[in-house]
């Protein structure tokens, strides 16, 4: 069955050099294995996300985004750094996902910047993000700075490019299944030594204390 890879781009321009990031890892990783490719350009969704971090409710494209998201079998999430950091526009549509709706879920990041001194957001806020939010972060992470699209983003950015899409691509498909609900996935076997225990309440476990002393 041919995979499904989602394509988030937080790029604000048009053209933009963070889509031409998410393009390039997409193709290359539709080199290493067939997938069908969906892209979300955050720039078209961010009134829709912004009435959702107020409101709580999400329009039906919004609803469609994060569904494609949330069910993709591996996910290539892109951003341009400001001040240092990840886009407001990419945090909060991050921000109105289920913070378990990405657990195990195969994802390449990747950033864009005008010098590489910024190249450190990956580290610091990129992956820690995901991280939180249970993801399973490929190995190499991708930046692009101004200076590596003047060979046409040729030589040592597209070694980088072609590592990480490898290592996503190796990864798409082995997403355990996802939880009937929002709570933490259960494995085999979880369920049957959970139901076994017997849960004594805090005030009881308090008071057992108390005679004993």
């Amino acid at each position: 069955m041919t995979k499904r890879l989602v394509v988030v781009t937080a790029g604000l321009g048009k053209p933009s050099s963070t889509r031409l990031l998410a393009d390039r890892l997409a193709a290359a990783t539709a080199r290493h294995a067939g997938v069908d490719v969906q892209v979300i350009e955050l720039r078209e969704l961010a009134n829709d996300i912004a009435q959702n971090m107020v409101t709580g409710f999400p329009s039906p494209r919004l609803g469609d985004a994060v569904e494609a998201v949330t069910s993709a079998d591996g996910l290539i999430a892109v951003t341009p750094v400001f001040t240092g950091s990840y886009s407001g526009l990419f945090k909060s549509f991050f921000d109105v996902i289920d913070k378990d709706a990405l657990t195990g879920l195969p994802v390449l990041v990747a950033a864009t910047g005008g010098t590489a001194r910024h190249s450190l957001v990956l580290e610091h806020a990129m992956r820690p993000l995901f991280a939180y939010l249970r993801a399973v972060v490929v190995p190499t992470a991708v930046y692009a700075a101004s200076e590596d699209w003047a060979s046409g983003g040729e030589g040592a950015l597209a070694s980088r490019v072609d590592r990480a899409a490898a290592e996503l691509a190796a990864l798409l498909g082995t997403r355990p299944g996802r939880p009937a609900s929002t709570a933490d996935p259960v494995f085999p076997g979880e369920r049957a030594a959970e139901d076994a225990t017997e849960v004594v309440p805090f005030a009881q476990q308090l008071a057992a204390l108390a005679v004993e002393r």
